[in-house]
């Protein structure tokens, strides 16, 4: 089974963050921009939380607040769930179906080394049974 740093090694190693207290309209537009569905809330290189399309829907739009004056800080999840580099894809699942979410940030001491989502997660998961099932055919046949 793959571990979180090895499904890094994997990805585009850059890491969408924004600040505590800038407006939830760029970090909208920051996801928008770079295609994501979340950014870490990172207050220099502390982590102090995560922003995704899911708060801003449900505690901007639903709740009727103006995204172009409420910070970021209001709305990020907090405290994050964050996994080691050494955890592996399974344990990783684990902890997103438990808890609920689509983004793990990676980290390593103090240090955020990578986000994994869902997708990445998915994907390894699918393609570990791939080659399983490619070993057990080439055992049938032989």
């Amino acid at each position: 089974m793959a571990t979180a740093a090895q499904l890094l090694k994997q990805k585009d190693r850059v890491i969408h963050s924004i600040e505590p207290d800038s407006p939830v309209l760029e970090a909208i537009r920051l996801m928008a921009e770079h295609s994501v569905g979340a950014l870490l809330v990172m207050h220099g290189t502390q982590l102090v939380g995560v922003v995704s399309e899911r708060d801003y829907a449900r505690k901007v739009i639903l709740k009727g607040r103006s995204s172009s004056e409420t910070p970021v800080s209001q709305i990020m999840s907090s405290p994050v769930l964050t996994v080691r580099p050494d955890q592996s894809v399974r344990e990783c699942m684990r902890i997103m179906s438990e808890k609920r979410v689509r983004h793990l940030p990676v980290v390593e001491g103090e240090r955020v080394v990578g986000v994994l989502s869902i997708g990445d997660l998915v994907r390894s998961v699918l393609e570990e049974q791939q080659q399983t099932i490619e070993q057990l055919e080439r055992y049938i046949h032989y």
